[in-house]
């Protein structure tokens, strides 16, 4: 059984959630830049139309997988306002600080991530 969050460890986890959701927000506007229409004009051979294009692509998708972890995120500092943070709500019991330290925004512990699948 994980032990409750200390005020100390609440106040780290706090910080750490805030400032991955700003780096997070930050990652999204470069790669929004990135991914902008390609032009493809005639001087550009080949292969680096191809590029461009791949390059775009993993852009978007690392945009799409920032606004995924940003929701994450977000959830888990409304839990810090509502006094649920670092509480499993399949469970009841604390989720405790080494699996929050490891992934802050996890709304579950262990072992009812597990039973869920994750």
């Amino acid at each position: 059984m994980a032990d409750e969050l200390t005020d100390d460890e609440l106040a780290s986890l706090t910080t750490r959630l805030h400032a991955e959701l700003a780096r997070l927000r930050a990652s999204i506007a470069g790669a929004d830049e990135r991914s902008e229409t390609v032009e493809l004009d005639g001087s550009m051979g080949r292969l680096s139309r191809m590029d461009a294009l791949q390059q775009q692509e993993m852009a978007m998708a690392q945009a799409r997988q920032a606004r995924v972890r940003i929701k994450s995120l977000a959830a888990a500092l409304k839990r810090v306002e509502n006094d649920d943070y670092g509480w499993c709500p399949d469970c009841g019991e604390p989720i405790g600080f080494r699996r929050l330290d490891a992934r802050p925004e996890a709304p579950f512990c262990v072992a009812c991530t597990a039973t869920r699948g994750g």
